[in-house]
């Protein structure tokens, strides 16, 4: 349905030039979304995809290890829309303080979003509403270190920002003004909190979405904080029980059209053309981290199977190779950490992992090596080559 334009626009001066700011009228939409047989199958169709996601973590023996590394796929993939060339072996690389070398900027960027993500979860968990005060804790955390750190972290902007272009006055979109970005997050909220609404979970998500990436109310770090937000949102509703549900993938395929919809809700006032693309997008990423956790599971079970059936230092062979399971990416000296082995023993248990060519040493030193859990890495990576 077009609406016509759902929002006003606001003139300004910025930097001598006069500019006309959009402020979008406070959610839900108006006339109501409309719900064709086509529509309402796409929803139930994401709604279950969404139930098979929740119960996906029974197969797994310890879910938070899927969690752990799903959730840094998607740190990469959210900060790779942003530009940067980070990579997820970067990532687990990073985390290991014995592993220098990895460019710096860019993964600091990503490791920040894995914090903010699970500052958030640990929030939600002992009781703290999803509210701005939440957002703003996250944007601290997001843009504590690195690139974006002087761009005022966990504060709404004072000053107007724009989107494309090199100033306010040749942006493709300028969001509301820094005087009414207040009124904007205060019904942005309510609308977070209204159990009134005639609207499931998965709907008032993909209208969160876009309404908070219309106002934009920091000077950088929007576009990661308003793909968090639709997990965060299906996670406090009670729809995941694990925050596993992330866009990231399916928005960096389709960015073109991703923001060329954002602009059709805004200019025509069409909910319906982003919510179909939206539910669509909910289908194929829950079918996808379904796949993944599936394979996963077949992954460790052939795996430790070779490692039995190999009679080469099993018991220690296999104590390594269920620490590799938690962090795919470890040194010898964490190995020996996590596993309770001397320094030995898990280097024999590391090399019949070699010899099975289920792990790889990644520095090609005599000392301080580095060893991945291949097929696991390789199999997270799907989707995350660099933009």
């Amino acid at each position: 349905m077009q609406r016509g334009l759902t929002g006003y626009y606001k003139t300004l001066s910025v930097a001598g030039e006069t500019v006309r700011a959009f402020v979008p009228h406070p959610l839900p939409p108006r006339p109501s979304l409309e719900f064709d047989s086509r529509r309402q199958r796409l929803l139930e169709e994401a709604t279950l995809s969404l139930g098979r996601l929740d119960s996906v973590t029974l197969l797994l023996s310890e879910p938070d290890l899927f969690l752990y590394a799903y959730v840094r796929r998607e740190a990469v993939l959210s900060s790779q829309i942003e530009g940067t060339q980070s990579s997820l072996a970067h990532l687990l690389l990073f985390e290991l303080e014995e592993a220098p070398g990895v460019p710096l900027d860019d993964v600091t960027e990503v490791s920040n979003y894995v914090a903010a993500l699970d500052h958030g979860l640990n929030r939600l968990k002992g009781g703290f509403p999803l509210c701005n005060r939440l957002l703003r804790e996250m944007h601290r955390i997001l843009l504590s270190r690195g690139r974006g750190s002087g761009q005022s972290p966990g504060e709404f902007r004072r000053t107007q920002n724009w989107i494309g272009g090199t100033r306010p006055g040749n942006a493709h979109f300028v969001p509301p003004p820094p005087d009414v970005l207040e009124d904007c997050l205060s019904d942005f909220e309510r609308f977070l909190h209204d159990e009134t609404l005639p609207y499931p979970t998965l709907v008032r998500a993909a209208l969160a979405h876009v309404q908070f990436e219309t106002i934009h109310p920091f000077l950088d770090g929007n576009g990661r904080i308003g793909r968090l937000l639709i997990a965060f949102i299906l996670h406090h509703e009670g729809v995941l029980q694990r925050p596993l549900l992330y866009l990231s993938l399916y928005f960096k395929q389709h960015r073109r059209e991703y923001y060329r919809l954002l602009d059709v809700v805004r200019f025509e006032g069409d909910w319906e053309a982003w919510l179909d693309f939206f539910l669509e997008g909910v289908i194929q990423t829950a079918r996808n981290a379904v796949t993944t956790a599936q394979r996963l599971v077949m992954l460790f079970k052939e795996d430790t199977q070779k490692i039995q059936m190999s009679k080469l230092g099993v018991n220690s062979a296999l104590r390594v190779f269920n620490a590799l399971c938690a962090r795919p990416v470890l040194s010898l000296p964490e190995l020996v950490r996590r596993t309770g082995l001397t320094f030995p023993t898990a280097a024999k248990g590391v090399d019949v992992l070699i010899r099975l060519n289920i792990v790889r040493e990644l520095t090609g030193r005599k000392r301080n090596r580095i060893f991945a859990y291949d097929s696991y890495v390789a199999l997270l990576n799907e989707g995350t080559e660099p933009v």
